[in-house]
């Protein structure tokens, strides 16, 4: 086959890929082979690329020709990590980062300038909370905190200009609720553009560019790996946004993904819906057996209908997710020995794992934005944020109501 039948060939799948559903993206979106026609993708471990003569090395950093030139600019094996969930989530482009953190910072650094202003939910994860509140002020970056479950409080704070909005939802750990379409059409008549956390929904539940959204960022470490290997990040949106304001900031300062990272999350975006479907239907379960213990104050999970934004959530979400979160009656001391009781659910701030995982986040993930601003939150002493795996859901079930007998 010469080249210009294989060059026919990949632009009709290439075409064909655009009425591919959710299912056949994950499997298949932005597949690039190397000339052995491998089945599995390919992992290029390679820092750098070389070039058959000097004149082509001029060219492709003049930017004349289109050709790798270095791996913290881009690298096979992550291009196609980058072209997959760009197809998933229904993005123009992508651009992956080392970590989740660097995803959200990054994005927020492409839009905004010394004397700009921001507009976030105060329900933020709590390294995002000291990005928006610690580290963008040092850059004179002036930023408001609302609750992202109240309208009103959004509409005053966006009655004056901004550049950037931030929010999650479902957030963490409370899994409260943005109303995604109406803040964003605030934003906009604000001159704001919207950043979006979809890492909780992943893009098999929640389709946030169809809201409105600019700009989507995503801790792939946690279900998009979905088995606790490795960290990783991405920043989706708008090519000409991509290639003009994120890359010339990424590139020059580094936070690029390995391609080894990268090579697990594309793998782990193949099994992506069929995991997060079944952490879906666990946690449900978990929940309701859960609000029936004496033990549990409240259980807070979108799915059900004593959810205060429950409607809400079902307009927003295919599925109310994998993460629950529940109050304890008696406390931080019943936390603590419920969580010393685990024998199958194990301790840990991570997420979206195959393993089931619980953590304390008034003592972890939200420990350093201080007591006030958790309870505003409410992140009591007693809460604990469950991320259901992907075990039989009985023994899930069964090891918490022992755990709890305590």
């Amino acid at each position: 086959m010469d080249g210009d039948q294989k060059a026919r060939i990949a632009a009709s799948r290439k075409e064909s890929q655009k009425s591919w559903r959710a299912a056949t993206r994950a499997v298949r979106g932005g597949l690039k082979r190397s000339n052995f026609e491998e089945t599995s993708e390919a992992l290029f471990l390679t820092s750098g690329y070389v070039y058959p003569n000097a004149e082509e090395a001029e060219a492709a950093f003049a930017g004349t020709i289109d050709r790798l030139q270095y791996s913290r600019f881009g690298n096979p094996t992550v291009t196609m990590f980058e072209d997959r969930l760009a197809a998933l989530e229904g993005a123009e482009a992508c651009r992956a980062t080392s970590t989740g953190m660097s995803a959200v910072f990054y994005a927020l650094l492409s839009l905004l300038r010394a004397g700009d202003r921001v507009v976030a939910a105060r329900q933020l994860f709590g390294s995002c909370h000291y990005i928006i509140t610690e580290l963008l002020p040092r850059f004179g970056i002036e930023h408001e905190l609302v609750d992202g479950r109240d309208l009103d409080a959004w509409k005053k704070a966006l009655s004056k200009p901004a550049k950037a909005v931030l929010f999650e939802t479902p957030s963490n750990p409370t899994l409260d609720i943005v109303d995604i379409k109406a803040v964003t059409e605030l934003a906009h008549a604000a001159g704001a553009r919207v950043v979006l956390d979809n890492a909780f929904a992943t893009p098999i539940l929640q389709r946030p560019f169809e809201h409105g959204v600019d700009i989507v960022v995503h801790s792939a470490t946690k279900y998009i790996d979905g088995q606790g290997r490795t960290l990783g990040g991405a920043i989706l949106g708008p090519k000409k946004y991509i290639l003009d304001e994120l890359q010339p900031i990424t590139r020059n300062t580094g936070p690029s993904l390995s391609p080894f990272n990268a090579w697990v999350m594309v793998k782990g975006l193949e099994t992506l819906q069929l995991r997060v479907e079944k952490h879906c239907a666990n946690a449900a379960r978990v929940a309701d057996e859960l609000a029936a213990h004496p033990a549990v104050a409240r259980v807070i999970y979108p799915g059900r209908k004593d959810h205060p934004q429950h409607a809400l959530a079902m307009r927003q979400l295919s599925a109310p997710g994998g993460i629950v979160a529940f109050d304890l009656k008696a406390g931080k001391w019943a936390a603590f020995e419920t969580l010393n009781r685990l024998r199958l659910v194990d301790i840990s701030n991570n997420l979206g794992d195959a393993k089931s995982l619980i953590t304390h986040p008034a003592t972890t993930t939200h420990k350093r934005i201080g007591e006030v601003e958790r309870a505003k939150l409410g992140i009591g002493d007693g809460l604990l944020r469950i991320s259901v795996g992907l075990e039989d859901v009985e023994d899930i079930i069964e090891d918490l109501t022992q755990a709890l007998a305590g």
